[in-house]
């Protein structure tokens, strides 16, 4: 027996509730789900990437557009649904496209347009870093795209201050908080599941392989698990959202994960020897380990879970 309207209304009046916002390539989708954590409402926003100077990207007006037009449309269809103005939600999550490349100055300025995991740009750096790491860095990860830029002699890297993924932005944005859930932070930079962060030893690596004045692990987002608190959603952020100015701030917030986090989650894929196969823009197949590899496999991404545990991860862009 499903639950009465009477019972999802008050859910929703109360703010027993959870809204999950995902940045797919080809749509934004915004769900809000019950006590019971079964869907009750959605919105959606179709957008498409564009080819610009060579670069697949989505402009800071296409983003913004598309979280307001996606939350509104979620709104609406709780009207719709309910004849009730959705005023709080009890906690919310941001997800979007894994990897790609955001980097920002000291002001919070972008500094280059938004290099999407579309980009195979970066084979030279992804290369010279799988050789130097003993690790393999796929050429869609955020490192591999800052390596590149630092090999190409590109102005903006002795300017930045902060880099991210687009959920890693948004979140910040939303939140205040510069901070990333594991398995989105497993495709900027490789993970130490043991430590639940960073590879110490290969960030040393990489600083050794420039000479700017910022230090790696200063200009990267706060590693964050599952279950972790990542801010609460701030005035700005309800704003951004709720142009309106309906919905209240304050919401407990969720790190910000990748798809691919999201799909283990939602397959139910998280516990170790599960594994899950998701045929979407790009098309992969995850298995969750009991240890990290022990050598280089190059056609092996590893990747972890939200709460951390070590995942292969074969991706091939469709």
């Amino acid at each position: 027996m499903g639950r009465s309207a009477e019972e999802i209304k008050k859910d929703i009046e109360s703010g027993n509730t959870a809204l999950g916002i995902e940045f797919g390539s080809t749509r934004i989708k915004a769900v809000l789900t019950d006590g019971t954590t079964a869907p009750i409402a959605q919105g959606s926003y179709e957008w498409e990437n564009r080819l610009e100077n060579g670069i697949w990207t989505y402009s800071l007006e296409d983003i913004w557009k598309g979280l307001k037009d996606c939350y509104a449309d979620l709104a609406a269809d709780v009207k719709k649904q309910y004849g009730l103005t959705l005023k709080k939600v009890g906690a919310m999550g941001v997800s979007a496209m894994m990897h790609g490349y955001m980097a920002f100055d000291k002001a919070g300025n972008l500094l280059v347009p938004f290099r999407t995991w579309r980009n195979n740009i970066t084979e030279e750096a992804s290369e010279k870093l799988t050789d130097l790491f003993g690790f393999h860095i796929p050429q869609r990860w955020t490192i591999a795209h800052l390596y590149q830029a630092i090999l190409s002699g590109e102005e903006h890297v002795k300017d930045i201050a902060f880099f991210t993924t687009l959920a890693g932005y948004i979140h910040w944005k939303l939140s205040g908080e510069k901070v990333l859930g594991i398995g989105e932070a497993a495709g900027m930079f490789p993970i130490d599941s043991t430590i639940m962060d960073f590879d110490q030893k290969m960030l040393d690596q990489f600083d050794d392989l420039h000479h700017f004045d910022w230090k790696l692990r200063d200009i990267l987002p706060k590693v964050l698990v599952a279950g972790e608190s990542a801010g609460v959603l701030t005035a700005e952020g309800a704003k951004l959202l709720d142009p309106t100015g309906t919905l209240q701030p304050g919401v407990p917030m969720c790190p910000p994960e990748g798809d691919a986090g999201t799909g283990m989650v939602a397959t139910n894929s998280v516990a170790v020897r599960t594994g899950n196969v998701s045929a979407g823009t790009s098309i992969f197949a995850m298995v969750v380990l009991e240890k990290a590899m022990q050598k280089v496999h190059e056609e092996i991404d590893m990747v972890t879970t939200p709460n951390g545990m070590p995942v292969a991860m074969v991706h091939c862009n469709n």
